[in-house]
């Protein structure tokens, strides 16, 4: 497994240092010593032993040489500002290699691999490591996985941002033809006021006209510039409308486009993206993309017209005087480039800071019943400041250096109009140009400044905007949940028989929390999860509703593996009970009937009679029609939980997931609660995780885990019996209950 390639001279040198049987497994640099230092160090894994190396130090001499045969527990410690890899044998414990925090996910992978090798297994490694730095420049990614604004193709980020247009096409064809318009009359009134000038107020050469002639050329003339303006200001109204219908129409396309992407997302996935970052994605990045659209685009192509105009219009009055004005234009360019060169950093870090601030205020909004519960408002209101001043300070960093480029910038262009009335002032009384003509560039160079300084931004303003469109198709992009592969195999009737076949599962691959589970569950049977925090129940009930992939193993239900039923044949068949049950902010009956929208009044209701929840529901003044509030924050935990028993019976599924189910509630509401889920249990195969174990007395056999092992089966009474890790589980469960009662 080549996570980084190894320089040339230094895979030589290893090559010569291997035995004729001796294979590399495994490479990867890191970027820290264990000193704190930042330089590179390499860790080379063979068939037989560790290597590492500092190749700008020691050139190929190992630094460490470690047998595999010795290595009895290889782990990552995870510190403040980075980690290291920390290898045990029987004499000692070392730490072989350090590492920033940055390479965290990719050494845990390293780790595993290590694991794997010594204790003679196959070497297997998940291929989806997190990707830290830019592949091409190997800068620092802005986020895990993420884009890097450097080695953005603007060229096909367009293209693909222009394909949305597609739908709309007449409207951007009136768009252009308006644009094209509104660019012309635009470019016409310093060209009339030439002549106004020349042909009316001060007549040069060729026929004398009388006072009332040149009265009448100077009301046609005024008559035509007010046209032009009426006929701009048309335009201009016409072309923001256009811009502004196709921008939001496309906006709302790509919004909706991102939304279903995400809808579709794996489980997996969400998990390892902050919602914070996901909705800047959705919100953020498509307003970004919305401005171009409305203005950044047409404000471009415009801009590029109207400068080509001008340069015409200057160009056919005085090449020589055009030259001369154009020499302030490099200043311009040269320093616009230099600028938003160095605002670049800057705006990335800002960027930065307000992700992280939006971050901070959707997990504070989230938790806010926890920061209530703590009484931690003040706490959080501090970390606030915290992110909001780092916000405010990037931001004041970023614009504090703008007043002074355009202050020089404008003093650039000064220049260009002093050139102007110099140089073209001496034409003007040598009689070589006219003061119309003189009049008329003086208004085509205030025109043609506009443009020239806000180019040299060009390339940064749509980096920016580019960057946004990249982020989201990005995750349009990614790779959804396979629900419809051309080799799915339907499932249109399940029985609801379960398979575990050394599943091996792990969040974090160096550290699995399935490790080898075999178990088979029957059609109807009701399977009771017992074990301690962290030993894999939850695990296993997610691995059954294909939330996640098992990593080894097999997972069959109906003998089929899991990976090829049709996904929402499967989904469609599995019913979950959880212990926070989450509602939507609409009515009772809405949320009861969300896992069948179809569902009629009657069905509704016979469902809510099923799970004791009909009589409650009655006494609400609106009664079904009763609005939970958001999360259900309306009901009581035992009234939610009931509603969500509902849902669970109108779905009618054939596996039945019950996650603490009734871990939160009182013992009158959970006796309720058993009475429904007793209703429910008949004739579906039940997963059952119980925080009180005395509730799955009722269930058929009782699979005990521990540190992501089966280690015994069996009902109640036979578990009991042997007075094993279950027994020792209800003995401590009944003394804290005792504890509790006690202390009542």
């Amino acid at each position: 497994m080549i996570f980084d390639s190894l320089p040339s001279h230094l895979d030589l040198e290893i090559v010569r240092l291997l035995a004729p049987e001796e294979k590399m497994l495994l490479t990867a640099n890191s970027d820290l010593t264990e000193d704190g230092k930042f330089d590179e160090q390499w860790i080379v894994v063979t068939n037989q032993r560790i290597l590492t190396f500092y190749p700008n130090r020691d050139g190929s001499n190992p630094l460490i040489e470690l047998p595999l045969k010795e290595i009895k527990e290889a782990k990552t410690e995870v510190l403040v500002g980075g980690g290291y890899i920390e290898i045990s044998t029987d004499r000692k414990s070392i730490s072989i290699l350090h590492f920033s925090n940055s390479l965290v996910d990719k050494f845990s992978e390293v780790v595993r691999g290590i694991q794997q090798l010594s204790k003679g297994e196959k070497l297997r490694l998940s291929p989806d490591r997190p990707k830290t730095h830019c592949d091409k420049c190997r800068k620092r990614l802005p986020e895990k996985d993420g884009i890097c604004p450097a080695c953005i193709k603007k060229s096909t980020v367009f293209i693909r941002i222009m394909s949305f247009l597609k739908s709309y096409w007449k409207s951007v064809a009136m768009m252009i033809a308006v644009t094209l318009v509104g660019t012309f009359v635009n470019l016409l009134p310093p060209f009339i006021t030439k002549h106004i000038m020349d042909d009316a107020i001060v007549p040069i050469g060729g026929v004398i006209l009388t006072t009332s002639q040149r009265l009448t050329v100077l009301v046609w003339l005024v008559v035509a510039l007010l046209g032009v303006r009426v006929l701009a200001s048309l335009s201009e109204v016409s072309h923001g409308r256009l811009a502004a219908l196709i921008g939001n129409q496309v906006t709302a396309d790509i919004r909706a486009a991102v939304f279903r992407c995400i809808e579709r997302l794996s489980l997996a996935f969400h998990s390892k993206r902050e919602t914070g970052a996901i909705l800047s994605r959705l919100t953020r990045d498509t307003e970004r993309l919305q401005d171009f659209l409305i203005e950044g685009l047409p404000y471009i192509i415009i801009e590029i017209l109207t400068m080509t105009g001008i340069l015409a219009f200057l160009f056919y009055m005085s090449w020589e005087l055009t030259l001369w004005v154009l020499i302030p234009t490099p200043i311009l360019v040269v320093g616009g480039h230099w600028f938003w060169r160095k605002m670049r950093p800057m705006w990335k870090r800002s960027w930065s800071k307000f992700e992280k601030l939006y971050g901070h205020i959707n997990e504070n909004l989230s938790g806010i019943r926890v920061v209530k519960a703590f009484a931690q408002e003040d706490g959080e209101i501090v970390k606030f400041n915290r992110h909001n001043h780092a916000a405010m300070n990037a931001g004041i960093q970023a614009d504090r250096i703008e007043p002074g480029f355009w202050a020089a910038i404008n003093f650039a262009g000064s220049i260009g109009m002093l050139l102007l009335w110099l140089i073209g002032g001496k034409h003007v009384i040598r009689e070589e140009i006219s003061l119309g003509t003189l009049i008329a560039f003086q208004g085509y160079m205030w025109m043609l400044y506009g443009p020239l300084e806000w180019l040299s931004q060009v390339n940064q303003w749509m980096t920016r905007a580019f960057t946004s469109a990249e982020r989201i198709f990005e995750l349009m992009d990614t790779v959804p949940e396979s629900y419809d592969l051309e080799n799915a195999i339907p499932l249109p009737e399940m029985e609801g028989k379960v398979e575990f076949k050394d599943v091996e599962f792990g969040y974090d691959k160096s550290k699995p929390v399935l490790k080898g589970v075999n178990l088979t569950v029957e059609p109807g049977e009701m399977i009771g999860l017992v074990g301690k925090s962290g030993a894999g129940k939850t695990t296993m009930i997610n691995l059954v509703c294909r939330f996640f992939e098992v990593d080894n193993g097999l997972l069959e239900i109906d003998s089929i593996d899991l990976k090829k039923i049709r996904l929402e044949d499967l989904r469609g068949k599995i019913g979950i009970v959880l212990q926070d049950s989450f509602l939507f902010n609409s009515s009772i009956m809405e949320n009861i009937a969300y896992a069948k929208p179809d569902a009629t009044f009657e069905e509704i209701v016979e469902a809510a009679k099923i799970a004791n929840a009909h009589h409650f529901i009655l006494a609400k003044t609106d009664g079904y029609d009763t609005i939970v509030g958001e999360r259900g924050n309306e009901l009581s935990g035992g009234e939610k939980q009931r509603i969500s028993i509902a849902r669970a019976i109108l779905h009618n599924p054939k596996i039945l997931i019950l996650d603490e189910a009734t871990s939160s509630v009182d013992i009158e509401t959970e006796k309720q609660i058993q009475e429904a889920i007793s209703r429910l249990v008949k004739g579906r195969t039940t997963f059952a995780i119980a925080h009180r174990l005395s509730t799955l007395r009722n269930a058929d056999r009782l699979v005990v885990l521990d540190e992501g092992k089966i280690v015994e089966v069996g009902n109640h009474a036979e578990l009991m019996e042997k007075k094993g890790v279950f027994y020792k589980l209800v003995q401590t469960y009944q003394d804290i209950s005792k504890a509790v009662a006690y202390a009542e």
